[in-house]
């Protein structure tokens, strides 16, 4: 898979305290204000500033409370439903909500329409955590299956779905369904070791939840896998040079859907080694539009080429006319690593031990970005028989991806021939 160079010296050493001046006009009550954006505060003013007490009221009027309580559970249970999974959490917002509704007719109304909200989202998630554990509970690999069926009667890809146009459309359904069940707190989650403020203190005493998160990066390296195994299945030769050829028009098309995960995924499946080293192969394929692609997903410059189409997509998404125009799914694996390195290499703290509130706008505006993304839904109608074959169908390992493909173009040289020869003995049981 494509690495991501480190960007955390893209940030120097003013990074986001650039525009702080602690000057009397902008500072109020121990936070720190820039053109009415708050950029730092000790903890301690947050805290005071936020909280009421008996002289003071944020909204300076009592009767204001209560909604704005409201409003703020109703968009903490839309935005991170996946906190209440926590019993705490949730015995704690229904007590909370248990006093809210005890006042007015429309508290309560609106109380009971959050929490029963709430409460399909929540059965929803774990319906969908069922189903992928059911999936990897009934994976096998390939080479299990073709030991005891025989080659000439397995489907392929192309025996399942002959136009590279539908498959794309059926990709971009399942990203975009495992897209929608990631919680913005997963991104928290997956880079918290310590507290997010503190360095000395543990933030979280059980597993960190990102269970969805990390299945989502695992539908990338099997979409990978199952490229290369499909492409060094074929045993003629011509056979393995259409199913690469079908594979770059379905990148092709996933780049002009804005699909830029299965096309990252296409494209690592058919640069896997098992695949690259069959010269023959690709000496019959015309790779004039592979070569584009490769070129739109070079990581040099800090992926700069995919980063450009993915700022053009995010645009067109904006101004979109249509249900198709809105889709942007962004390469995972580097938004991930954008994120990871934005959190490193800007402190939590600035200098002087206030927040660094800048940091962390820039860190939910990336987040939001997503958000928004992966609300979008998919406008193509949906083919049951390519999503399950797509979801379920064995794929080699990385070993018989190696076996499969020295049986297609034998080995090169005395390491190829050894590992060759290894492979046979541990995995079809020949010498």
């Amino acid at each position: 898979m494509p690495q991501t160079p480190p960007f955390s010296a893209m940030f120097d050493s003013s990074g986001y305290n650039r525009n702080l001046y602690q000057s009397a006009e902008d500072s109020c009550g121990g936070l720190y204000y820039h053109d009415n954006n708050l950029l730092s505060g000790s903890l301690e003013a947050l805290i005071q500033h936020l909280v009421p007490n008996v002289d003071y009221y944020p909204d300076n009027q009592m009767r204001k409370i209560a909604p704005k309580i409201l409003q703020l559970l109703t968009e903490w249970t839309e935005t991170f439903p996946y906190d209440f999974r926590d019993e705490r959490m949730m015995r704690n917002l229904k007590d909370l909500a248990h006093r809210i509704a005890s006042g007015e007719e429309t508290y309560r109304k609106n109380v009971q329409q959050m929490m029963q909200c709430l409460i399909r989202k929540l059965a929803a998630l774990s319906q969908y955590e069922e189903v992928l554990a059911k999936i990897s509970s009934t994976s096998t690999d390939r080479l299990t299956v073709l030991k005891t069926k025989p080659q000439s009667i397995q489907r392929d890809i192309i025996t399942v779905c002959n136009d590279p146009y539908t498959l794309a459309q059926q990709l971009t359904h399942i990203e975009l369904e495992r897209l929608n069940y990631i919680g913005p707190e997963e991104f928290v989650q997956a880079f918290v070791q310590k507290g997010p403020l503190d360095n000395d203190k543990s933030c979280y005493g059980e597993r960190k939840k990102t269970r969805n998160l990390e299945a989502y990066v695992e539908w990338f390296n099997r979409l990978s896998y199952l490229v290369a195994t499909e492409i060094c299945m074929p045993v003629k030769k011509k056979h393995r040079a259409r199913m690469i050829e079908y594979f770059i028009d379905v990148a092709r098309e996933c780049f002009n859907i804005g699909n830029f995960n299965s096309l990252m995924a296409i494209i690592s499946g058919m640069n896997m080694s098992p695949v690259s080293r069959l010269k023959k192969t690709w000496a019959k394929v015309k790779t004039a539009k592979f070569d584009i692609l490769e070129h739109q997903m070079d990581p040099s410059s800090n992926f700069y080429n995919y980063r450009t189409a993915l700022r053009g997509a995010a645009q067109r998404s904006l101004t979109a006319h249509s249900s198709r125009e809105k889709i942007v799914i962004p390469f995972f694996s580097l938004l991930i690593k954008d994120i990871y390195f934005l959190n490193e290499g800007c402190a939590n703290r600035l200098p002087n031990g206030h927040v660094n509130f800048e940091k962390f706008w820039e860190l939910a505006k990336q987040v939001s970005e997503f958000m928004t993304w992966k609300q979008v839904e998919c406008p193509f109608e949906r083919d049951r028989k390519i999503l399950q074959y797509l979801i379920t169908v064995p794929v080699f390992s990385e070993d018989a991806l190696y076996l499969a493909s020295y049986e297609s173009e034998g080995p090169e040289n005395h390491i190829e021939k050894d590992r060759w020869k290894s492979l046979r003995s541990s995995l079809l049981g020949r010498v």
